[in-house]
C-alpha cells in the first residue's frame, strides 16, 4: 500500500487545495527564498500577533480522522443494535395490524433503554476526553524572536521549530539548520532506518523518501538537532491527507476478543431461542405477532445489551480513580491489559532510583580528582544543544561549585548524542585559537576510540597493560553503583565542512566522571507489593551490567541472569524467547534490542507493560501491550505509551494495576449477573410457554423487566472489589463463563418452575395474575443475584458499594409495589393477595441460599476443572 501511495504521490499533489498558491505543490524544490516571500515569513520566526492571526486563518494544527465521541456517534451505537433494530421493526409492524398498545409499550421502553445507555456511555466519554487533555504534545518554537514551549496545535504556515532528539515534528516543512539530523519516518514511508536531512533542494518529482531536504507530520527526530520552516499544517500535510490509511486500528486486546467470543456465544442461543419459540407457538395456534413479540423479547431479555454501555462506564471509571493517583489513560481500552500485566519492564534511572543524579567526582585516568577533567566536561554539557539530560546539568552544577570558568572557550561545531554511539562532541575554541574536539560517553564507545591517555601534561599510548588498569576501575566503580562516563579529547583543525561522528577517533581519554544516582528508600515495598499481585520486574537500561545488578541487589530484587546487548545479538529470535524468561536484568541495550526483548517475553504468553521516558525507549513501548511513560518524558515516548504517569513512581503504577484490575473484576461482575438470571429466566418462560395456554409473560413486560434490572447494573463500575480480585492477573475465560451461565442458569430455572407450580396449582392464578406474579418472581432474582455472584466470598462477608447496594434495594421495594401502581396497568399488572406476594418473597430468600450453595460449588470444583 506505501510503494503504491509515493508512486502515486504526484497525482495526489495535483489534486489537493491550493493553500499557497501554487508554490505549496512542490515546495522542496524551489529556492528558500521563494518559500519565504510566499508565505511572507522569515528565518527568525513569526511575531505572535502574526502567528495568531494565522491560527484564526488556518485553523489549529490537528487532523480530525474520527469523531470518536460526538453525541450522534454514541446514539448511533445505542440504536444500530441488531436486537434493537429488530424490537422497532416488530412493533411497527404490531401497530399495522391493531395493536397499537403493544407497539407503543415496546417503543417506549426500548425508547428508554436507549436513552439510559447513551446518558451513560456519553458521561463517561466526555470525562475522558478531559483526562486525555491533560497530555499535550508541545514543540519548541520561535515566537518573537525567542524559544518558546507551546502546544504543537498552535503550530502555523511560517514558523520555525528547533528540533532535537524525541521530537515530534508537528507539521510539514524545509530544513534551514541541521546536524547530524536523523529522522524515523517510517509511518509514511516505510523506512526501516532514520533517514538523514539537511538543507538544500531536491527534484520536484522527488519521492516522499528523496524529499531530504524536508520533514513531515507524524515522524520523529531520532537524533540531532535542527531548525525548520512549517510550510503546511493540519489537514494539508501528507499526514493529513493520508490519514485514514496511515492510523491504523489499535490491536484487540484479551478482554476485547473474550467479549467477541462471549457475543458471538449468545447470538447463537438467541437464534436457536427465537426459531424455537416461533416453531412451537406455531404449531399451537397462539396469535404469530404476539409471539414474534415474545420471542423477540425473550432475545433481548438474555442479552447483556447495556453491555457497551457498561464497558465505557467501568473504563470510565476506571481512568477517573488512575487519575487521581496521577496515571492519565491515553488508551482507554488498555486499562483492562494494565490490570493483567505479569511483567513489568523499566529502566532503573528515576523508577529504581532517586533520579536526581550528581557528578560524584571528575577523576584522571589514575582515579584522582582533576579540575582539568570537570572544566573539559563543563565545555562539552554547557555548549550542547540536543535532548536535555540530567547528566549534563549534573556536571554543570558541579563545575559552578567549583568556580570554573569557560567564558574565553567559543562552540564552533556540535556531534549530538545517539543511541548508536553512545557519545557526544563538541568542538570549541580557547583564547589561544586552538580547537578541540572534546567527546563524553559510555566507556565501551569512548575506550576504543582513544589511542593514547593523558600522564600529567604529556600523553603516552594506550597499551594493553594501560587498557587492562582501565577497565577494571571501571568495573570496581561500576559495582559500587556508580555510572561511569569516559571523556576524551583531540586537537583538530580548522575546516569549512561540519565536524562528524568520523572525526572521533584517535583521541587521547584524559579521566572519568563518576555519577550517583542512588536506589529509592521506598521503592522495595513496592517492588514487594509488585510481586504478590504476581508482576515480575525486569530491568532493562542502556547502563553497563554491573550498575544495574549493584542496584538490583541493593533493592532485593533476586537477580537470576543477566544478558547485555553484546550477548542479545549472538542469539536468533526463538533462543531469545528463553533468555528472556529467565533474565532479570538486560544492561547495555540499545533501542532495537529493547524492542526484541518486549517481543520475545509476549511470545511466551506474558503480558508486558513496558515504562520508558527517552526517545531510544519509543520502539519498546509500542510493541508492549502496555506502554507506560512520564509527563515529562520526550514527545515521541508520550505518544506511544498507552498511561502516563504524572511522577516517575512504581507506587503510581502499583495503584494503576489495582485500578486495572478492578476495572476488569467490574465488567465481569456485570457480565456474569446478566447471564445467571437472564438465561435461567429466558429458558424457563420458553419452556412454560409450551405448557400454558397462555404467554407466560407480555413482551412490553418482559422488557420492562429487562429494563428495571439494568438500573443497578450501571452502578457495578464503583463497586467494592475483593482483595483476591486484584492479587493476580484474570484472563477472560469464555470457558469458565459459558459453564458459569449453564450452571447458574439452570439453579434459576429449578426456582422458576418453584415458583409456576406456586401460581398454578397452589393460587390457581388466572393469566394476568400469574404474569404479574412470574414478573414480581422474576425481577426480585435478577436483584437479588447480583448483590450473590459479585463476589466469590459468601455475599454477607463481601460489603457491596454503596450505589449498586442502595440501588438494588430501591429497586427491590419497587419491584414489590409495581402492581398496585395505577398507571402501571398498561403494562397488564394486577394487585396480589397478601399470601402470593409472601410465598414469592419466600422463594426468593430460598433462591439466594440456593445460588450461595451453588457459587460455593463452582468455585471449588468446577471452576477449576
Amino acid at each position: 500500500m506505501m510503494k503504491h501511495f509515493l508512486m502515486n504521490r504526484k497525482k495526489m499533489i495535483s489534486q489537493q487545495p491550493s493553500t499557497f498558491a501554487e508554490m505549496t505543490a512542490n515546495y522542496w524544490s524551489i529556492s528558500l527564498d521563494q518559500v519565504l516571500k510566499e508565505l511572507n515569513a522569515s528565518v527568525e520566526g513569526l511575531q505572535a500577533n502574526d502567528a495568531s492571526a494565522r491560527l484564526s486563518k488556518y485553523g489549529l494544527n490537528t487532523i480530525r480522522v474520527k469523531q470518536q465521541n460526538s453525541i450522534g456517534r454514541i446514539m448511533l451505537n445505542q440504536i444500530k443494535s441488531p436486537l434493537v433494530l429488530i424490537l422497532i421493526f416488530a412493533a411497527i409492524i404490531s401497530g399495522i395490524v391493531g395493536e397499537w398498545v403493544d407497539a407503543l409499550i415496546v417503543l417506549v421502553v426500548v425508547a428508554g433503554s436507549t436513552i439510559l445507555g447513551f446518558s451513560q456511555e456519553y458521561s463517561a466519554s466526555v470525562a475522558i476526553d478531559k483526562l486525555r487533555k491533560q497530555v499535550t504534545i508541545k514543540s519548541n518554537i520561535l515566537r518573537d524572536g525567542k524559544s518558546t514551549i507551546l502546544p504543537s496545535e498552535n503550530v502555523v504556515p511560517g514558523d520555525v521549530v528547533l528540533l532535537s532528539a524525541g521530537s515530534l515534528i508537528p507539521a510539514d516543512g524545509i530544513v534551514l539548520e541541521a546536524n547530524d539530523f536523523f529522522v524515523n519516518q517510517a509511518v509514511l514511508t516505510g523506512e526501516t532506518f532514520p533517514v538523514e536531512k539537511k538543507p538544500g533542494i531536491v527534484s520536484e518529482n522527488a519521492s516522499l523518501a528523496e524529499r531530504t531536504n524536508c520533514v513531515f507530520m507524524g515522524t520523529n527526530v531520532r537524533s540531532g538537532i535542527a531548525r525548520v520552516f512549517i510550510v503546511q499544517t493540519g489537514k494539508e500535510t501528507i499526514f493529513g491527507q493520508v490519514a485514514e490509511r496511515l492510523v491504523s486500528t489499535p490491536p484487540e486486546t484479551e478482554f476485547e476478543h473474550g467479549l467477541h467470543e462471549f457475543g458471538t456465544l449468545l447470538t447463537q442461543i438467541m437464534m436457536v431461542m427465537v426459531i424455537s419459540i416461533l416453531a412451537l407457538n406455531f404449531f399451537m395456534n397462539k396469535p404469530f405477532f404476539d409471539s414474534l413479540l415474545f420471542a423477540l423479547a425473550l432475545a433481548v431479555g438474555i442479552s447483556p445489551e447495556l453491555l457497551p454501555a457498561i464497558t465505557s462506564i467501568t473504563l470510565s471509571h476506571g481512568a477517573k480513580k488512575m487519575n487521581e493517583h496521577g496515571v492519565i489513560v491515553r488508551r482507554l481500552n488498555a486499562i483492562e491489559d494494565f490490570g493483567n500485566m505479569d511483567v513489568l519492564c523499566t529502566d532503573k534511572t528515576g523508577t529504581l532510583t532517586e533520579g536526581v543524579v550528581h557528578l560524584d567526582n571528575a577523576l584522571d585516568i589514575f582515579g584522582n580528582s582533576s579540575k582539568d577533567v570537570l572544566r573539559y566536561a563543563m565545555i562539552n554539557a554547557h555548549f550542547q544543544t540536543g535532548l536535555d539530560n540530567p547528566l549534563d546539568e549534573a556536571i554543570q552544577q558541579a563545575a559552578q561549585d567549583a568556580g570554573i570558568d569557560i567564558q574565553d572557550e567559543q562552540k564552533i561545531s556540535e556531534i549530538p548524542y545517539d543511541f548508536v554511539r553512545k557519545s557526544l562532541s563538541i568542538v570549541a575554541e580557547n583564547k589561544q585559537r586552538q580547537r578541540f574536539l572534546i567527546t563524553k560517553g559510555a566507556m565501551d564507545r569512548i575506550l576504543p576510540a582513544c589511542e593514547s591517555v593523558q600522564f600529567g601534561s604529556d600523553t603516552i599510548p594506550l597499551d594493553a597493560a594501560t587498557r587492562d588498569s582501565i577497565e577494571k576501575k571501571f568495573g570496581d566503580w561500576s559495582e559500587e553503583g556508580f555510572r561511569v562516563l569516559g571523556l576524551a579529547i583531540k586537537e583538530v583543525e580548522k575546516q569549512t565542512d561540519s565536524y562528524t561522528y568520523k572525526d572521533e577517533h584517535a583521541m587521547t581519554l584524559i579521566g572519568f566522571l563518576l555519577f550517583l544516582d542512588p536506589p529509592k528508600t521506598d521503592v522495595e515495598q513496592t517492588i514487594e507489593e509488585l510481586k504478590k499481585r504476581n508482576v515480575q520486574i525486569k530491568i532493562i537500561t542502556g547502563d553497563n551490567a554491573k550498575v544495574a545488578k549493584h542496584v538490583a541487589n541493593h533493592l532485593h530484587i533476586p537477580v537470576q541472569n543477566i544478558i547485555t546487548g553484546s550477548d542479545l545479538n549472538k542469539q536468533n529470535d526463538q533462543v531469545l524467547w528463553h533468555l528472556a524468561e529467565s533474565a532479570t536484568i538486560f544492561a547495555e541495550m540499545d533501542p532495537n534490542q529493547k524492542e526484541r526483548i518486549i517481543h520475545a517475553l509476549r511470545k511466551t504468553g506474558h503480558v508486558v507493560g513496558y515504562m520508558g521516558d527517552g526517545i531510544n525507549d519509543a520502539p519498546a513501548l509500542r510493541s508492549a501491550d502496555i506502554g507506560i511513560s512520564v509527563d515529562t518524558a520526550v514527545d515521541v515516548a508520550k505518544d506511544a505509551a498507552d498511561f502516563v504517569l504524572l511522577r516517575k513512581d512504581l507506587s503510581i503504577l502499583q495503584k494503576g494495576i489495582d485500578e486495572g484490575r478492578k476495572t476488569y473484576a467490574n465488567t465481569l461482575k456485570y457480565i456474569l449477573t446478566t447471564i445467571s438470571a437472564n438465561f435461567g429466566n429466558m429458558i424457563s418462560m420458553a419452556g412454560i410457554s409450551v405448557y400454558l395456554p397462555f404467554l407466560p409473560l407480555l413482551a412490553s413486560q418482559i422488557l420492562l423487566n429487562n429494563f428495571l434490572s439494568d438500573f443497578p447494573g450501571l452502578t457495578i463500575a464503583s463497586d467494592n472489589v475483593d482483595y483476591e480480585m486484584i492479587e493476580k492477573p484474570n484472563h477472560w475465560n469464555t470457558r469458565f463463563i459459558r459453564n458459569y451461565m449453564i450452571l447458574f442458569g439452570l439453579t434459576s430455572s429449578i426456582f422458576d418452575f418453584l415458583t409456576f407450580g406456586v401460581l398454578l396449582f397452589f393460587f390457581h392464578a388466572q393469566p394476568d395474575e400469574f404474569r404479574t406474579g412470574w414478573f414480581i418472581e422474576s425481577l426480585l432474582t435478577e436483584l437479588v443475584i447480583a448483590l450473590v455472584v459479585r463476589t466469590r466470598r459468601p455475599f454477607f462477608h463481601s460489603r457491596p458499594g454503596n450505589l449498586l447496594l442502595a440501588s438494588s434495594l430501591f429497586f427491590i421495594g419497587l419491584t414489590l409495589v409495581i402492581p398496585y401502581i395505577p398507571f402501571l396497568k398498561i403494562f397488564r399488572f394486577v394487585p396480589l393477595p397478601i399470601p402470593l406476594l409472601m410465598a414469592l418473597i419466600g422463594l426468593t430468600m430460598v433462591y439466594v441460599l440456593a445460588t450461595e450453595s451453588v457459587k460455593k460449588l463452582f468455585f471449588t470444583k468446577i471452576a477449576k476443572q
